[in-house]
């Protein structure tokens, strides 16, 4: 009989903890219910990226020895680097370099091998196209630089917290 009791006691003391813990719940999303939609408009107003955002891929054409590192570190090999033997010095002179964002996963080990640091990454994200064939750069393209979101003075920059 007392172990009868003791685990109606027990039953009921779990019953409380739970019917606690689903009001706890309820209370969340009450709260949540409550607040305001916070609309961003987009071409105005834009996220500050955090300091180790992935984004588009910035090439420096000087700096590249076209010894395809990149390239065979990518795990889809993206980059395309064509490149001509020249004879009288024994070296590679680059002619073309390209990549396909349309494809790229933004890994970034073609940036972490790269050993002339010829490639960085950059903190654009708006690599949206209504073609798919756009979004294949080539060194011109990846040479240029994006605006910083900070100093654009026509956009509000919105911080999100942490």
């Amino acid at each position: 009989m007392f172990l009868m009791v003791t685990g109606f006691m027990n039953y009921g003391q779990q019953t409380v903890r739970a019917a606690r813990y689903i009001g706890q719940g309820f209370m969340i999303i009450l709260s949540h219910a409550n607040r305001l939609p916070v609309t961003i408009q987009y071409p105005y107003e834009k996220l500050i990226t955090p300091e180790r955002f992935r984004g588009r891929i910035h090439f420096e054409f000087d700096k590249c020895i076209a010894c395809e590192v990149c390239v065979r570190v990518c795990p889809i090999d993206l980059p395309v680097v064509d490149w001509k033997l020249e004879t009288d010095i024994r070296k590679k002179r680059l002619l073309n370099y390209s990549i396909d964002f349309g494809i790229c996963i933004f890994c970034g080990n073609c940036i972490e091998y790269c050993p002339t640091n010829c490639l960085s990454m950059t903190e654009e994200y708006e690599l949206s196209t209504y073609d798919r064939h756009e979004l294949n750069y080539n060194q011109i393209a990846l040479g240029r630089l994006p605006m910083s979101v900070i100093d654009d003075y026509t956009i509000r920059t919105i911080q999100i917290n942490k």
